[in-house]
């Protein structure tokens, strides 16, 4: 038996709405029901298998749960699609009417739910996006769905003005604003899938990578770009005067942001600097832990960041620690008296040195008597430390006890700066006969 239903192509309008009312009061709802249940356990079975028994937290495609991503309800709204298709010569289908619509929302608002939150974590104008995305997406199914959407379709459809040469209405500068961030969406979000599957799990190659994964991610986002533009109407060949204006700025104001955005894929392709080298600029010493386009992050052992434009790290002098190697070569310096046997306690000293467990043993610490102190022989330890990233001072105290342990074992005195004061007694001034008074007498006539 052949019966007629409306597609759900196109929104419904008031008559539709009745006759769509009547339909869900008849008895072939209740295998409707299991039907669209029935896609929504195979959608959920379907995505819990393809995700296996471990999912990570950040997955955009699965989430926390099998639920919570953006799989799910687009398995679900393809297997409705189809249930639909299958089941539309048989019997009608208001519960599926209504439910694609409600599907399709779900999916809009799980994409840039998961996109915007990947692509910008902990920021709170994304928040905002996504709680307007979603009341947006409910609003219009709702609209769908009661019929009033055609007419309020039809009024956006009336306010136009003129642009240029042409003329532009409201309806079609909504609908291109939609499909534009619709596909800026999907760009960000292919963008983020490959930079992760790029970087995951990369150890000698992570630059190089890293230099892929920005790249792709700039051509993405320049295809989507186009694509947005596009979608909305506006015309490309526009866009060389865009172009030629660009350039001219990019000359005058942006030479600074497009010299960094240069110099960090030279430092990308060319590997002078790499994740994870320890490397001194400007006086802050830490170990790269990102290189972006425009800047290269660096984090020193007490914890602090610094964040390096590119263009100083080709324009001025950097000293990379790590290049050729990752070997780092320590000193330190101690004092012992003058008399002391140093035939016997540089040796030991050294053998105490070799005993500290960062301290490598190839190339073997050394002693050296370096300078004769006023106060007694000045000895300098010199050894080599192969994971500078975990902090120097570490090591260095950690060499520097086990020395002054050698040091009060063989009873040896580390001198220290003794000074001898002389007090002078205070000097006297002679002692002056107090003088006498003269009586002058005078006489009278």
């Amino acid at each position: 038996m052949s019966v007629s239903t409306p597609h759900a192509s196109h929104p419904i309008s008031a008559e539709e709405l009745g006759h769509l009312l009547s339909q869900l009061q008849q008895p072939s709802v209740v295998a409707e029901v299991a039907a669209l249940a029935g896609c929504l356990g195979l959608a959920w079975l379907l995505v819990r298998l393809w995700r296996g028994q471990q999912s990570e937290p950040t997955a955009i495609w699965f989430g926390r749960k099998v639920v919570d991503g953006i799989l799910f309800p687009v398995v679900a709204l393809m297997l409705a699609l189809a249930a639909r298709r299958a089941l539309m010569e048989v019997m009608p289908l208001p519960v599926f009417r209504l439910a694609i619509p409600v599907l399709s929302s779900l999916a809009v608002i799980r994409l840039t739910v998961k996109v915007l939150g990947a692509a910008f974590p902990n920021s709170r104008a994304v928040r905002v996006v996504e709680r307007t995305v979603s009341w947006l997406a409910w609003l219009a199914t709702v609209l769908w769905i009661t019929g009033v959407m055609p007419l309020l379709l039809d009024e956006l459809d009336q306010i136009t003005w003129k642009l240029g040469s042409g003329e532009v209405s409201l309806r079609k500068v909504i609908e291109g604003t939609l499909s534009a961030i619709l596909v800026m969406i999907l760009s960000l979000s292919l963008s983020s899938a490959i930079e992760s599957k790029l970087l995951k799990g990369a150890t000698d190659n992570l630059s190089m990578r890293k230099m892929a994964a920005n790249i792709l991610r700039a051509l993405l986002l320049v295809t989507g770009l186009m694509l947005a533009l596009s979608a909305v109407g506006i015309d490309l060949t526009a866009l060389s005067v865009f172009g030629g204006a660009l350039g001219v700025g990019v000359g005058m104001g942006l030479q600074k942001l497009a010299a960094n955005y240069v110099s960090g894929f030279v430092i990308l392709a060319e590997r002078s600097l790499r994740i994870g080298d320890l490397v001194r600029v400007d006086n802050f010493e830490g170990v790269i832990t990102d290189i972006n386009t425009r800047f290269t992050v660096l984090r020193s052992a007490s914890g602090r960041e610094s964040i390096v434009p590119n263009e100083v790290l080709i324009t001025q002098r950097v000293e990379n620690a790590s290049l050729a190697d990752r070997r780092v070569l320590l000193t330190t310096v101690v004092q012992v008296a003058y008399g002391t046997d140093l035939n016997v306690v540089m040796p030991a000293l050294q053998t105490a040195v070799q005993a500290v467990a960062r301290v490598l043993q190839d190339p073997a610490p050394s002693v050296l008597l370096s300078n004769f102190a006023a106060d007694g022989l000045e000895l300098t330890v010199a050894f080599w430390i192969a994971d500078p990233e975990a902090g120097q001072l570490g090591a260095r105290s950690a060499v520097n006890l086990a020395l002054l342990d050698t040091l009060n074992r063989l009873g040896v005195d580390i001198p220290f700066p003794q000074r001898v004061v002389h007090q002078l007694a205070p000097m006297v001034p002679p002692q002056v006969p107090p003088s006498v008074p003269i009586e002058v007498s005078s006489t009278t006539s």
